[in-house]
Protein backbone atom coordinates (compact mmCIF):
# COMPACT_ATOMS: atom_id res chain seq x y z
CA UNK A 1 0.00 0.00 0.00
CA UNK A 2 1.13 3.77 -1.12
CA UNK A 3 1.12 6.60 0.83
CA UNK A 4 0.21 10.03 -0.33
CA UNK A 5 3.45 11.26 -1.58
CA UNK A 6 3.72 7.86 -3.35
CA UNK A 7 1.28 8.34 -6.54
CA UNK A 8 2.40 7.76 -9.73
CA UNK A 9 1.08 10.85 -12.10
CA UNK A 10 0.70 10.82 -15.83
CA UNK A 11 -1.50 13.31 -17.01
CA UNK A 12 -2.50 12.50 -19.99
CA UNK A 13 -5.35 14.79 -21.25
CA UNK A 14 -3.57 17.95 -19.98
CA UNK A 15 -0.89 17.17 -22.61
CA UNK A 16 -3.56 17.69 -25.04
CA UNK A 17 -3.03 21.26 -23.91
CA UNK A 18 -4.99 24.56 -23.63
CA UNK A 19 -7.88 23.96 -26.58
CA UNK A 20 -9.43 21.77 -24.14
CA UNK A 21 -8.85 22.70 -20.83
CA UNK A 22 -7.07 25.92 -18.45
CA UNK A 23 -4.61 25.67 -15.46
CA UNK A 24 -6.63 26.64 -12.43
CA UNK A 25 -5.26 26.16 -8.72
CA UNK A 26 -8.05 24.97 -6.77
CA UNK A 27 -9.07 27.19 -3.71
CA UNK A 28 -8.50 26.24 -0.54
CA UNK A 29 -11.75 25.58 1.63
CA UNK A 30 -11.08 26.77 5.65
CA UNK A 31 -10.51 24.40 8.01
CA UNK A 32 -10.66 21.20 5.95
CA UNK A 33 -11.87 18.12 7.73
CA UNK A 34 -12.64 14.81 6.55
CA UNK A 35 -16.38 13.75 6.84
CA UNK A 36 -15.83 10.54 4.89
CA UNK A 37 -13.75 7.91 2.54
CA UNK A 38 -14.12 5.08 0.86
CA UNK A 39 -11.49 2.04 1.55
CA UNK A 40 -12.43 0.25 -1.88
CA UNK A 41 -11.67 3.88 -3.83
CA UNK A 42 -8.67 4.17 -1.83
CA UNK A 43 -7.70 0.96 -3.07
CA UNK A 44 -7.97 1.74 -6.63
CA UNK A 45 -4.86 4.13 -5.89
CA UNK A 46 -2.94 1.51 -3.86
CA UNK A 47 -3.64 3.65 -0.87
CA UNK A 48 -3.57 2.77 2.75
CA UNK A 49 -6.78 3.18 4.11
CA UNK A 50 -5.04 4.90 7.29
CA UNK A 51 -4.23 7.65 5.07
CA UNK A 52 -7.63 8.76 5.45
CA UNK A 53 -7.36 9.99 8.81
CA UNK A 54 -3.85 12.34 8.47
CA UNK A 55 -4.41 16.15 8.67
CA UNK A 56 -2.54 16.47 5.00
CA UNK A 57 -5.33 14.08 3.63
CA UNK A 58 -7.83 16.72 4.12
CA UNK A 59 -5.79 19.40 3.10
CA UNK A 60 -4.94 17.85 -0.44
CA UNK A 61 -8.28 17.02 -0.95
CA UNK A 62 -9.56 20.26 0.78
CA UNK A 63 -7.34 22.46 -1.94
CA UNK A 64 -4.53 23.65 0.65
CA UNK A 65 -2.06 21.64 -0.87
CA UNK A 66 -1.35 19.92 -4.17
CA UNK A 67 1.25 16.48 -5.18
CA UNK A 68 4.42 18.39 -7.21
CA UNK A 69 3.40 16.41 -10.36
CA UNK A 70 -0.44 16.98 -10.59
CA UNK A 71 -1.67 19.87 -13.18
CA UNK A 72 -5.03 20.78 -12.16
CA UNK A 73 -6.89 21.46 -15.06
CA UNK A 74 -10.77 22.52 -16.07
CA UNK A 75 -12.14 21.10 -18.77
CA UNK A 76 -13.72 22.78 -21.29
CA UNK A 77 -17.18 20.98 -23.23
CA UNK A 78 -20.32 21.46 -24.28
CA UNK A 79 -23.78 19.76 -24.25
CA UNK A 80 -27.58 19.71 -24.46
CA UNK A 81 -29.43 20.86 -21.55
CA UNK A 82 -33.02 19.68 -21.42
CA UNK A 83 -32.66 19.62 -24.87
CA UNK A 84 -31.36 22.86 -25.75
CA UNK A 85 -28.04 23.26 -26.85
CA UNK A 86 -25.68 25.43 -24.62
CA UNK A 87 -22.50 26.15 -26.27
CA UNK A 88 -20.18 26.33 -24.03
CA UNK A 89 -20.38 24.83 -20.66
CA UNK A 90 -17.21 22.80 -19.22
CA UNK A 91 -15.50 21.86 -15.47
CA UNK A 92 -17.46 25.23 -13.65
CA UNK A 93 -16.73 24.17 -10.09
CA UNK A 94 -14.19 20.87 -10.66
CA UNK A 95 -10.60 20.23 -11.42
CA UNK A 96 -9.08 17.59 -13.03
CA UNK A 97 -6.25 17.59 -10.77
CA UNK A 98 -4.00 14.77 -12.32
CA UNK A 99 -4.16 11.23 -13.64
CA UNK A 100 -2.60 8.68 -11.24
CA UNK A 101 -1.83 4.86 -12.30
CA UNK A 102 -2.01 2.03 -10.09
CA UNK A 103 0.25 -1.28 -9.74
CA UNK A 104 -2.34 -3.15 -12.13
CA UNK A 105 -1.74 -0.26 -14.75
CA UNK A 106 -5.00 1.35 -14.45
CA UNK A 107 -5.32 4.69 -15.08
CA UNK A 108 -7.60 7.12 -12.65
CA UNK A 109 -8.76 10.46 -12.99
CA UNK A 110 -8.44 12.55 -9.75
CA UNK A 111 -11.38 15.14 -10.47
CA UNK A 112 -11.71 17.59 -7.53
CA UNK A 113 -15.84 18.94 -7.27
CA UNK A 114 -15.90 22.00 -5.65
CA UNK A 115 -12.62 23.34 -5.89
CA UNK A 116 -14.02 27.27 -6.72
CA UNK A 117 -14.09 29.27 -9.79
CA UNK A 118 -12.96 28.61 -13.37
CA UNK A 119 -13.29 30.14 -16.50
CA UNK A 120 -16.26 27.98 -17.19
CA UNK A 121 -18.15 28.79 -13.63
CA UNK A 122 -20.00 30.90 -15.76
CA UNK A 123 -22.54 32.62 -12.98
CA UNK A 124 -21.55 30.25 -10.31
CA UNK A 125 -18.84 30.49 -7.72
CA UNK A 126 -17.31 26.90 -8.41
CA UNK A 127 -18.39 26.26 -5.29
CA UNK A 128 -20.17 22.23 -4.05
CA UNK A 129 -22.04 22.12 -0.82
CA UNK A 130 -21.93 19.43 1.59
CA UNK A 131 -25.36 18.22 1.47
CA UNK A 132 -24.50 17.44 -2.73
CA UNK A 133 -20.98 16.24 -1.70
CA UNK A 134 -22.07 13.73 0.11
CA UNK A 135 -25.32 12.71 -1.79
CA UNK A 136 -22.89 12.20 -4.81
CA UNK A 137 -20.44 10.47 -2.85
CA UNK A 138 -22.89 7.91 -1.23
CA UNK A 139 -24.36 7.58 -4.98
CA UNK A 140 -21.18 6.87 -6.51
CA UNK A 141 -20.22 4.30 -4.46
CA UNK A 142 -23.82 2.39 -3.78
CA UNK A 143 -24.22 2.02 -7.27
CA UNK A 144 -20.98 0.50 -8.02
CA UNK A 145 -21.94 -2.22 -5.16
CA UNK A 146 -24.71 -3.16 -7.23
CA UNK A 147 -22.98 -3.93 -10.32
CA UNK A 148 -23.83 -0.49 -11.91
CA UNK A 149 -21.21 1.46 -13.97
CA UNK A 150 -19.95 4.29 -12.32
CA UNK A 151 -17.64 6.99 -11.12
CA UNK A 152 -16.26 6.50 -7.82
CA UNK A 153 -15.73 8.41 -5.03
CA UNK A 154 -12.23 8.46 -2.78
CA UNK A 155 -13.93 11.05 -0.38
CA UNK A 156 -15.40 13.86 1.07
CA UNK A 157 -13.59 16.96 2.71
CA UNK A 158 -16.14 19.31 4.89
CA UNK A 159 -15.28 23.20 5.59
CA UNK A 160 -16.19 26.17 7.48
CA UNK A 161 -16.40 28.33 4.04
CA UNK A 162 -19.60 29.65 3.81
CA UNK A 163 -21.18 29.19 0.46
CA UNK A 164 -24.67 30.79 -0.46
CA UNK A 165 -27.37 28.72 -1.99
CA UNK A 166 -31.13 28.86 -1.34
CA UNK A 167 -29.61 29.55 2.53
CA UNK A 168 -26.03 29.94 3.77
CA UNK A 169 -24.33 26.54 3.48
CA UNK A 170 -21.01 25.05 3.90
CA UNK A 171 -18.87 24.42 1.44
CA UNK A 172 -17.18 20.93 1.10
CA UNK A 173 -14.93 18.64 -2.13
CA UNK A 174 -15.90 15.25 -2.93
CA UNK A 175 -12.87 13.77 -4.95
CA UNK A 176 -13.80 11.31 -7.82
CA UNK A 177 -12.70 8.48 -10.05
CA UNK A 178 -12.94 7.15 -13.36
CA UNK A 179 -10.69 6.21 -15.67
CA UNK A 180 -12.31 9.35 -17.89
CA UNK A 181 -14.04 12.47 -17.50
CA UNK A 182 -14.97 13.07 -21.09
CA UNK A 183 -18.22 13.45 -21.99
CA UNK A 184 -20.18 13.71 -25.27
CA UNK A 185 -20.01 17.06 -24.89
CA UNK A 186 -16.23 17.24 -25.03
CA UNK A 187 -16.87 16.13 -28.60
CA UNK A 188 -20.20 18.60 -29.45
CA UNK A 189 -18.42 21.46 -28.26
CA UNK A 190 -15.37 20.80 -30.92
CA UNK A 191 -17.95 19.94 -33.53
CA UNK A 192 -20.19 23.04 -33.16
CA UNK A 193 -16.96 25.51 -32.84
CA UNK A 194 -15.86 23.89 -35.88
CA UNK A 195 -12.42 22.77 -34.65
CA UNK A 196 -11.76 20.00 -36.80
CA UNK A 197 -7.98 19.48 -35.88
CA UNK A 198 -8.86 19.33 -32.04
CA UNK A 199 -11.53 17.17 -32.75
CA UNK A 200 -9.67 14.77 -34.55
CA UNK A 201 -7.38 14.98 -31.78
CA UNK A 202 -9.65 14.14 -29.20
CA UNK A 203 -11.33 11.18 -31.27
CA UNK A 204 -7.51 9.58 -31.43
CA UNK A 205 -7.09 10.51 -27.61
CA UNK A 206 -10.27 8.75 -26.74
CA UNK A 207 -9.77 5.88 -29.22
CA UNK A 208 -6.48 4.86 -28.20
CA UNK A 209 -6.44 5.08 -24.48
CA UNK A 210 -9.99 4.06 -23.23
CA UNK A 211 -11.23 1.49 -26.83
CA UNK A 212 -7.72 0.11 -28.28
CA UNK A 213 -9.39 -3.46 -29.11
CA UNK A 214 -11.34 -1.06 -31.88
CA UNK A 215 -7.77 -0.28 -33.28
CA UNK A 216 -8.19 -3.28 -34.77
CA UNK A 217 -11.20 -3.31 -36.67
CA UNK A 218 -12.03 -1.78 -40.11
CA UNK A 219 -13.42 1.27 -38.74
CA UNK A 220 -12.34 2.08 -35.53
CA UNK A 221 -14.09 5.14 -34.74
CA UNK A 222 -17.82 3.43 -35.79
CA UNK A 223 -16.38 0.30 -33.73
CA UNK A 224 -15.81 2.82 -31.03
CA UNK A 225 -19.05 4.92 -31.22
CA UNK A 226 -20.68 1.21 -31.30
CA UNK A 227 -19.04 0.24 -28.11
CA UNK A 228 -20.60 3.30 -26.82
CA UNK A 229 -24.02 2.66 -27.53
CA UNK A 230 -23.64 -0.79 -25.50
CA UNK A 231 -22.02 0.04 -22.92
CA UNK A 232 -25.12 3.05 -22.73
CA UNK A 233 -27.90 0.32 -23.29
CA UNK A 234 -26.63 -2.08 -20.68
CA UNK A 235 -25.95 0.90 -18.31
CA UNK A 236 -29.60 2.32 -18.63
CA UNK A 237 -30.92 -1.29 -18.55
CA UNK A 238 -29.27 -1.15 -15.22
CA UNK A 239 -30.73 1.83 -13.97
CA UNK A 240 -34.21 0.73 -15.10
CA UNK A 241 -33.87 -2.67 -13.38
CA UNK A 242 -32.59 -1.36 -10.31
CA UNK A 243 -35.28 1.86 -10.19
CA UNK A 244 -32.53 4.02 -10.16
CA UNK A 245 -33.26 8.17 -11.51
CA UNK A 246 -30.41 10.39 -12.50
CA UNK A 247 -32.44 13.31 -12.83
CA UNK A 248 -30.47 15.32 -15.71
CA UNK A 249 -29.70 13.46 -18.30
CA UNK A 250 -27.90 16.40 -20.53
CA UNK A 251 -25.55 14.91 -23.16
CA UNK A 252 -22.72 16.83 -20.96
CA UNK A 253 -23.55 14.66 -17.77
CA UNK A 254 -23.10 11.86 -20.30
CA UNK A 255 -19.79 9.69 -20.38
CA UNK A 256 -17.65 8.74 -23.04
CA UNK A 257 -16.99 5.83 -20.93
CA UNK A 258 -21.04 4.38 -20.31
CA UNK A 259 -20.31 5.26 -16.55
CA UNK A 260 -22.79 6.75 -14.23
CA UNK A 261 -22.01 10.21 -13.13
CA UNK A 262 -22.45 13.78 -12.66
CA UNK A 263 -25.00 13.39 -9.75
CA UNK A 264 -27.28 15.78 -9.16
CA UNK A 265 -30.97 15.07 -8.05
CA UNK A 266 -30.81 11.48 -8.31
CA UNK A 267 -33.38 9.14 -6.69
CA UNK A 268 -33.81 5.35 -6.41
CA UNK A 269 -37.76 4.52 -6.50
CA UNK A 270 -39.36 4.20 -3.01
CA UNK A 271 -42.84 2.65 -4.60
CA UNK A 272 -42.77 1.68 -8.29
CA UNK A 273 -44.04 4.75 -9.88
CA UNK A 274 -42.91 4.88 -13.93
CA UNK A 275 -43.39 8.11 -14.47
CA UNK A 276 -41.62 9.46 -11.18
CA UNK A 277 -39.35 12.60 -11.51
CA UNK A 278 -36.89 12.92 -9.04
CA UNK A 279 -35.70 16.66 -10.00
CA UNK A 280 -38.00 18.92 -9.25
CA UNK A 281 -36.67 21.53 -11.46
CA UNK A 282 -38.03 18.77 -14.77
CA UNK A 283 -40.95 20.71 -14.74
CA UNK A 284 -41.77 19.00 -18.32
CA UNK A 285 -40.80 15.92 -16.82
CA UNK A 286 -37.85 15.11 -19.33
CA UNK A 287 -35.61 12.77 -17.13
CA UNK A 288 -38.69 10.94 -15.66
CA UNK A 289 -37.77 7.58 -14.90
CA UNK A 290 -39.71 6.29 -17.96
CA UNK A 291 -38.16 8.91 -20.59
CA UNK A 292 -34.30 7.60 -19.57
CA UNK A 293 -34.22 5.12 -22.20
CA UNK A 294 -35.74 7.25 -24.83
CA UNK A 295 -33.41 10.22 -23.30
CA UNK A 296 -30.73 7.78 -23.73
CA UNK A 297 -31.21 7.22 -27.35
CA UNK A 298 -31.41 11.13 -28.09
CA UNK A 299 -28.23 11.45 -26.62
CA UNK A 300 -26.39 9.38 -28.44
CA UNK A 301 -28.25 10.59 -31.44
CA UNK A 302 -26.35 14.08 -30.50
CA UNK A 303 -22.85 12.03 -30.12
CA UNK A 304 -23.46 10.58 -33.29
CA UNK A 305 -24.49 14.20 -35.24
CA UNK A 306 -21.05 15.29 -33.70
CA UNK A 307 -18.92 12.11 -35.01
CA UNK A 308 -20.00 12.34 -38.53
CA UNK A 309 -17.08 14.12 -39.80
CA UNK A 310 -15.52 10.34 -38.99
CA UNK A 311 -18.39 7.90 -39.42
CA UNK A 312 -20.88 8.23 -42.13
CA UNK A 313 -24.06 9.11 -41.78
CA UNK A 314 -25.97 5.40 -42.42
CA UNK A 315 -23.03 3.62 -40.49
CA UNK A 316 -23.57 5.83 -37.36
CA UNK A 317 -27.37 4.93 -37.55
CA UNK A 318 -27.17 1.39 -37.89
CA UNK A 319 -25.26 1.69 -35.13
CA UNK A 320 -27.84 3.86 -33.08
CA UNK A 321 -30.48 1.02 -34.14
CA UNK A 322 -28.62 -1.64 -31.66
CA UNK A 323 -29.60 0.34 -28.88
CA UNK A 324 -33.35 -0.64 -28.51
CA UNK A 325 -32.57 -4.15 -28.86
CA UNK A 326 -29.42 -3.97 -26.39
CA UNK A 327 -31.11 -2.32 -24.07
CA UNK A 328 -34.16 -4.78 -23.72
CA UNK A 329 -32.37 -7.73 -24.04
CA UNK A 330 -29.96 -6.60 -20.90
CA UNK A 331 -33.22 -5.12 -18.99
CA UNK A 332 -35.30 -8.52 -19.63
CA UNK A 333 -32.28 -10.41 -18.42
CA UNK A 334 -31.65 -8.99 -15.00
CA UNK A 335 -35.52 -8.53 -14.36
CA UNK A 336 -35.75 -12.31 -14.75
CA UNK A 337 -33.28 -13.10 -12.63
CA UNK A 338 -34.47 -10.49 -10.43
CA UNK A 339 -37.73 -12.70 -10.27
CA UNK A 340 -35.50 -15.67 -9.43
CA UNK A 341 -35.75 -17.28 -13.55
CA UNK A 342 -32.67 -19.14 -15.08
CA UNK A 343 -34.05 -19.77 -18.45
CA UNK A 344 -35.93 -17.47 -20.94
CA UNK A 345 -39.75 -17.86 -22.25
CA UNK A 346 -41.29 -15.71 -25.07
CA UNK A 347 -43.73 -14.30 -22.33
CA UNK A 348 -41.34 -13.02 -19.97
CA UNK A 349 -41.51 -9.49 -20.96
CA UNK A 350 -45.48 -9.54 -20.62
CA UNK A 351 -45.17 -11.27 -16.70
CA UNK A 352 -42.41 -8.32 -16.13
CA UNK A 353 -44.44 -6.05 -17.38
CA UNK A 354 -48.04 -7.14 -15.59
CA UNK A 355 -46.03 -6.78 -12.37
CA UNK A 356 -45.53 -3.64 -12.79
CA UNK A 357 -48.59 -2.44 -13.68
CA UNK A 358 -49.97 -3.96 -10.17
CA UNK A 359 -46.93 -2.19 -8.52
CA UNK A 360 -47.92 0.66 -10.29
CA UNK A 361 -51.10 1.24 -8.71
CA UNK A 362 -50.93 0.17 -5.77
CA UNK A 363 -47.94 1.98 -4.65
CA UNK A 364 -46.07 -1.42 -3.59
CA UNK A 365 -42.23 -0.77 -2.41
CA UNK A 366 -40.24 -1.55 -5.44
CA UNK A 367 -36.97 -2.56 -3.70
CA UNK A 368 -38.83 -4.94 -0.89
CA UNK A 369 -41.06 -6.19 -3.05
CA UNK A 370 -38.07 -8.38 -5.46
CA UNK A 371 -35.85 -8.95 -2.01
CA UNK A 372 -39.15 -10.45 -0.38
CA UNK A 373 -40.21 -12.41 -3.13
CA UNK A 374 -36.92 -14.09 -2.85
CA UNK A 375 -36.95 -15.24 1.17
CA UNK A 376 -39.28 -18.30 0.48
CA UNK A 377 -40.97 -20.35 -2.39
CA UNK A 378 -42.92 -18.98 -4.80
CA UNK A 379 -45.97 -20.12 -3.11
CA UNK A 380 -45.43 -18.77 0.07
CA UNK A 381 -43.71 -15.81 -1.15
CA UNK A 382 -46.29 -14.31 -3.30
CA UNK A 383 -49.18 -15.19 -0.31
CA UNK A 384 -47.43 -13.24 1.81
CA UNK A 385 -46.96 -10.21 -0.84
CA UNK A 386 -50.56 -10.29 -1.75
CA UNK A 387 -51.70 -7.36 0.74
CA UNK A 388 -49.46 -5.35 -0.44
CA UNK A 389 -51.83 -4.82 -3.45
CA UNK A 390 -54.92 -2.75 -4.19
CA UNK A 391 -55.95 -5.08 -7.10
CA UNK A 392 -56.39 -8.48 -5.18
CA UNK A 393 -57.78 -10.03 -8.38
CA UNK A 394 -55.22 -8.91 -11.09
CA UNK A 395 -51.97 -9.91 -8.40
CA UNK A 396 -54.05 -13.30 -7.92
CA UNK A 397 -53.97 -14.10 -11.82
CA UNK A 398 -50.45 -12.69 -11.99
CA UNK A 399 -49.14 -15.13 -9.30
CA UNK A 400 -50.84 -17.83 -10.70
CA UNK A 401 -48.62 -17.39 -14.08
CA UNK A 402 -45.39 -16.43 -11.93
CA UNK A 403 -45.69 -19.89 -9.77
CA UNK A 404 -46.27 -21.84 -13.12
CA UNK A 405 -43.49 -20.17 -15.03
CA UNK A 406 -41.06 -20.78 -11.83
CA UNK A 407 -42.03 -24.50 -11.52
CA UNK A 408 -40.81 -24.76 -15.49
CA UNK A 409 -37.81 -23.04 -14.33
CA UNK A 410 -36.09 -25.77 -12.74
CA UNK A 411 -36.69 -27.69 -9.27
CA UNK A 412 -34.09 -26.11 -7.38
CA UNK A 413 -34.64 -26.05 -3.10
CA UNK A 414 -35.40 -23.34 -1.55
CA UNK A 415 -32.35 -22.48 -0.20
CA UNK A 416 -30.91 -22.23 -3.38
CA UNK A 417 -33.94 -19.95 -4.95
CA UNK A 418 -33.02 -17.49 -2.05
CA UNK A 419 -29.02 -17.67 -2.06
CA UNK A 420 -29.47 -16.85 -6.27
CA UNK A 421 -32.28 -14.54 -5.90
CA UNK A 422 -30.59 -12.53 -2.43
CA UNK A 423 -27.31 -12.16 -4.96
CA UNK A 424 -29.10 -9.65 -6.97
CA UNK A 425 -31.93 -8.44 -5.34
CA UNK A 426 -30.30 -5.35 -2.60
CA UNK A 427 -31.92 -5.17 1.00
CA UNK A 428 -30.47 -2.33 1.13
CA UNK A 429 -30.39 1.26 -1.40
CA UNK A 430 -29.80 4.53 -1.37
CA UNK A 431 -33.13 6.04 -0.55
CA UNK A 432 -33.47 9.84 -0.19
CA UNK A 433 -34.70 9.96 3.36
CA UNK A 434 -31.62 8.05 4.29
CA UNK A 435 -28.95 10.50 2.63
CA UNK A 436 -31.25 13.33 4.44
CA UNK A 437 -30.78 12.27 7.79
CA UNK A 438 -26.85 11.51 7.18
CA UNK A 439 -26.59 15.20 5.88
CA UNK A 440 -28.79 16.61 8.39
CA UNK A 441 -26.13 14.73 11.47
CA UNK A 442 -23.28 16.02 8.98
CA UNK A 443 -24.08 19.66 8.71
CA UNK A 444 -24.46 19.63 12.79
CA UNK A 445 -20.74 18.24 12.51
CA UNK A 446 -21.70 14.43 13.54
CA UNK A 447 -19.84 12.61 10.71
CA UNK A 448 -20.74 8.73 12.20
CA UNK A 449 -24.16 8.47 10.03
CA UNK A 450 -22.49 9.24 6.79
CA UNK A 451 -19.97 7.01 7.75
CA UNK A 452 -22.57 4.09 8.72
CA UNK A 453 -24.51 4.34 5.64
CA UNK A 454 -21.68 4.12 3.45
CA UNK A 455 -20.65 0.86 5.79
CA UNK A 456 -23.86 -0.10 4.79
CA UNK A 457 -24.55 0.27 0.87
CA UNK A 458 -21.17 -0.69 0.13
CA UNK A 459 -22.75 -4.25 1.10
CA UNK A 460 -26.08 -4.00 -0.70
CA UNK A 461 -27.05 -7.95 -0.68
CA UNK A 462 -25.89 -8.75 2.55
CA UNK A 463 -27.91 -8.93 5.87
CA UNK A 464 -25.95 -6.44 8.22
CA UNK A 465 -26.84 -7.00 11.61
CA UNK A 466 -27.94 -4.61 13.75
CA UNK A 467 -29.47 -2.79 10.52
CA UNK A 468 -32.70 -2.78 10.25
CA UNK A 469 -33.81 0.60 10.22
CA UNK A 470 -32.16 0.90 6.61
CA UNK A 471 -33.97 -2.12 5.35
CA UNK A 472 -37.71 -0.48 5.99
CA UNK A 473 -40.19 1.51 3.82
CA UNK A 474 -39.45 5.14 4.48
CA UNK A 475 -41.67 7.77 6.68
CA UNK A 476 -44.56 9.65 4.43
CA UNK A 477 -42.24 12.38 4.80
CA UNK A 478 -39.10 10.61 3.45
CA UNK A 479 -40.84 10.29 -0.25
CA UNK A 480 -41.82 13.71 -0.63
CA UNK A 481 -38.26 14.73 -0.55
CA UNK A 482 -37.45 17.90 -3.40
CA UNK A 483 -34.27 17.59 -4.97
CA UNK A 484 -32.95 20.05 -7.40
CA UNK A 485 -29.74 20.69 -9.27
CA UNK A 486 -28.96 23.66 -6.74
CA UNK A 487 -25.74 22.42 -5.24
Amino acid sequence: MKALDELTFDNRFARLGDAFSTHVLPEPLDEPRLVVASAAAMALLDLDPAVAETPVFAELFGGHKLWAEAEPRAMVYSGHQFGGYSPQLGDGRGLLLGEVYNQAGEHWDLHLKGAGMTPYSRMGDGRAVLRSSIREFLASEALHALGIPSSRALCVIGSSTPVWREKQERGAMVLRLAPSHIRFGHFEYFYYTKQPEQQAELAEHVLNLHFPECREQPEPYLAMFREVVERNAEMIAKWQAYGFCHGVMNTDNMSILGITFDFGPFAFLDDFDAHFICNHSDHEGRYSFSNQVPIGQWNLSALAQALTPFISVDALKEALGLYLPLYQAHYLDLMRRRLGLTTAEDDDQQLVERLLKLMQNSGVDYTLFFRRLGDESAALAVTRLRDDFVDLAGFDAWADLYKARVARDGDDSETQRRERMHAVNPLYILRNYLAQNAIAAAESGDYSEVRRLHEVLTKPFEEQAGMEQYAQRPPDWGKHLEISCSS
